[in-house]
């Protein structure tokens, strides 16, 4: 939709962000009678006309804007991490569909480390169910891990990747549990989409739309049930009323600043953009930052630890092949006491296209890789395999988002991002990267590369009971502003050791729930009534 149909009226709720949780929320909130307007800060694709089978050219789905990178490990900030338009990290994400486990939001009472979530498994199980069968998630019979073992309510996809049958081999010859791994990937038809016909490239947005995103599912549907959706909408500000509680947002589109009045204010904007912008929001009243009394905005930014290990073959692999992710193992989740590390990871088979593989190559550890040897690399690309990491992270405040004096194009101060890892993240590492290696030689491989990589931003506004050593409530209803919410992987608490957006959908379905109950309870929307 274009602003030109913008009228400048109070709504329900103005949702900024159209990613994995904005898009649910909208288009939960809409159905069930508000008025709702999402902002998103890029544009509005088609995916029969705007995406393409071009890894280059579908880099512009990251978010590009500059930001500013500090830490031991700076982070690689873009693609890799970030979205950009409808749908946001949703249109270009491998589409790995994972649970938490019970020990992920229990981080502290198990092993002595990080913080626990103010809720349980138990209280996101319903979140999740209903999740996975509202897009038809894929996976095995039988998930050997976790809280929850299916089935799923897809069947799995089949044939697997050349990739995926290694990995799988290499597993079994190891004593190492695996499985298929569940998928926001159809394997049949649903509503209207066809079942996927493994063209593999996931990364780079699905034109035939067999993967999920919701810039296919939910938005549609939000719009359908009255929702205006405007793309290509900066927000540079939440406006905040005399009385300390949100009044809506302005924006810029094309140049032109607007503001866009709500009873109710949800930033889904992402774990760097969502804590920027609370930040550049300070006020006489909230001279911090908004819903920072706690002083928590923009801290504790977690990644996953993504290290890929590629190993050559004597037969043919062909990364290129099939969806990215088709195997996976959990056999090292949990805290083992064996390790000389709390916590564990995923391990998946995950493919690699050549512009992919050959970036990756070129920064391998012990590197740069260049001239002949890379050259010979990248004309045996067929013979490589590759394994890939999802470790937990976990918090430190001193991993966060602040500002800094040089400004944007709107005139706000640019995003620092401060990342380093700590002892336990590099103990978890290198153990992970000899499973990897272990796993690849298994299979018959001889390991040639490892590759330093990070995947799954979270944290930076994190939820907790306590209002003086976190941002929002388990709903993401900040504690300092009642009509200010946030509902993006900022809220997490913890990082997990599996892929996040199960968990942010999860989420989000349960934050419109407990809006509408609220709505519904006071019979009005406004400051008071939440």
């Amino acid at each position: 939709m274009q602003t030109q149909n913008y009228r400048n009226e109070e709504v329900d709720v103005v949702i900024v962000g159209a990613g994995a949780a904005g898009g649910v929320l909208a288009k939960e909130l809409s159905e069930a009678g508000m008025s709702v307007v999402v902002l998103d800060a890029g544009p509005f694709r088609d995916t029969q006309k705007d995406l393409a089978s071009d890894e280059l050219t579908m880099q512009s789905l990251g978010w590009q804007d500059t930001r500013i990178v500090a830490g031991t490990n700076p982070l690689t900030m873009g693609h890799n991490n970030s979205g950009w338009g409808i749908g946001g990290g949703t249109v270009h994400f491998t589409a790995v569909f994972l649970r938490f486990h019970d020990a992920d939001f229990k981080a502290r009472t198990m092993d002595g480390v990080a913080d626990d979530w103010p809720i349980s498994y138990e209280d996101l199980e319903p979140y999740y169910a209903r999740t996975e069968k509202e897009i038809a998630v894929s996976g095995p019979k039988h998930f050997p891990w976790g809280n929850y073992h299916g089935p799923y309510p897809y069947p799995e996809r089949e044939p697997l990747s050349p990739n995926a049958y290694m990995f799988r081999s290499g597993c079994e010859k190891l004593g190492i549990r695996s499985s298929v791994a569940p998928l926001a990937i159809l394997s049949a038809p649903f509503e209207g989409r066809p079942p996927c016909i493994n063209r593999g490239f996931c990364n780079q947005g699905c034109m035939p739309d067999a993967k999920f995103s919701t810039l296919i599912v939910h938005i549609p549907k939000a719009i359908k049930a009255g929702a205006e959706v405007l793309a290509d909408c900066m927000v540079t500000q939440v406006v905040m009323g005399k009385d300390g509680m949100a009044k809506g947002v302005a924006f810029v589109h094309e140049g032109r600043t607007y503001e866009q009045k709500a009873k109710i204010v949800i930033l889904s904007a992402f774990v760097v953009e969502t804590p920027r912008l609370l930040l550049n929001s300070a006020n006489a009243q909230f001279p911090d930052g908004l819903a920072n009394s706690s002083g928590w905005v923009g801290k504790s930014i977690m990644v996953h630890s993504s290290q890929d290990v590629y190993a050559r073959f004597e037969d043919e692999i062909r990364l290129y092949k099939g969806t990215p992710v088709l195997a996976t193992t959990q056999d090292f989740y949990r805290t083992d006491p064996k390790n000389n590390f709390t916590r564990g990871y995923t391990l998946h088979s995950h493919g690699s296209r050549p512009v992919e593989f050959s970036k990756a190559i070129s920064q391998a550890e012990g590197g740069p890789v260049w001239g002949e040897r890379l050259r010979e690399t990248l004309l045996n690309y067929n013979y490589y395999g590759r394994v890939t990491l999802v470790g937990e992270v976990l918090p430190n405040p001193s991993n966060r988002v602040t500002l800094v004096d040089e400004k944007d194009e709107y005139g706000l101060p640019r995003a620092k991002v401060t990342f380093s890892y700590g002892d336990n993240d590099q103990k978890l590492i290198e153990h992970a990267v000899g499973n990897m290696s272990a796993i690849l030689k298994a299979a018959g491989g001889k390991v040639e590369y490892v590759v330093p990589d990070t995947a799954h931003m979270m944290g930076g506004c994190r939820m907790g009971n306590d209002p003086n050593s976190s941002v929002v409530n388990s709903y993401g209803q900040t504690h300092d502003i009642p009509n200010l919410f946030i509902c993006d992987a900022s809220i997490f608490v913890t990082s997990g050791a599996g892929n996040p957006t199960n968990t942010v959908m999860s989420l989000a379905l349960r934050t419109a729930e407990y809006i509408k109950e609220k709505a519904k309870r006071f019979e009005l929307l406004g400051a008071r009534s939440v």
